[in-house]
């Protein structure tokens, strides 16, 4: 099970307006993942990484049955979970809220967004798709009410197949997501630099 482990950097929470919560994917670190901040127009920002136990939010492919990856499924969430609730008590409200996330961080990120949809600043999420051997819309709840979303991903990525990022953009724009989906072909799995562009205008609006 995970424990409460969270990497703080950028703009002190308490002096902050804005927050981007960022979840690190399978074999990275949260200090590998606020890296990311620096190629992203979040400078005013308090930046929050939860770390993963060992590594890894689960230990199973995100495509497995829900049931194989628990107990750490859910205790990833929960992690996720009081990560939002820490910055939400510092002061910072859900539309100033933001998620980011890479690969296996992205799937977890958009998992729990879907599953607690309202009003947010914005999400990135590279590579990432929604969590199971389908995509269970009775997990899911809410309304995003225009919240914008980038989610990058590639044509044949080894991990996240694209037939599930389609389906997961399907479900986020009926719960009221603006989605902006790029696919890249023949992209690694890696994230490239066109997509931190990309999500730096549609979702930070280069702040």
């Amino acid at each position: 099970m995970h424990t409460k482990n969270i990497i703080k950097a950028g703009k002190d929470l308490a002096s902050a307006d804005r927050a981007l919560i960022l979840v690190h994917g399978r074999g990275g670190t949260a200090e590998d993942i606020l890296t990311l901040a620096d190629h992203l127009p979040v400078k005013d920002y308090a930046l929050l990484a939860p770390q993963a136990a060992r590594n890894s939010w689960y230990p199973y492919s995100f495509l497995a049955l829900p049931a194989e990856n628990q107990p750490w499924l859910g205790s990833a969430l929960e992690l996720l979970a009081g990560a939002a609730e820490e910055a939400l008590k510092a002061g910072i409200g859900p539309e100033c809220l933001f998620f980011g996330g890479f690969s296996q961080g992205a799937c977890l990120t958009l998992e729990f967004m879907a599953r607690n949809a309202t009003r947010y600043g914005g999400v990135a999420a590279f590579t990432g798709g929604l969590i199971g051997d389908r995509i269970y819309a009775e997990n899911y709840k809410g309304d995003f009410g225009g919240t914008p979303f980038f989610i990058g991903t590639g044509d044949r990525d080894p991990h996240v197949p694209l037939e599930r990022v389609d389906a997961t953009v399907r479900l986020l724009r009926g719960m009221g997501a603006e989605v902006t989906e790029k696919v890249y072909p023949g992209r690694a799995h890696t994230i490239l630099a066109d997509e931190l562009a990309v999500a730096g205008k549609v979702v930070f609006g280069d702040r």
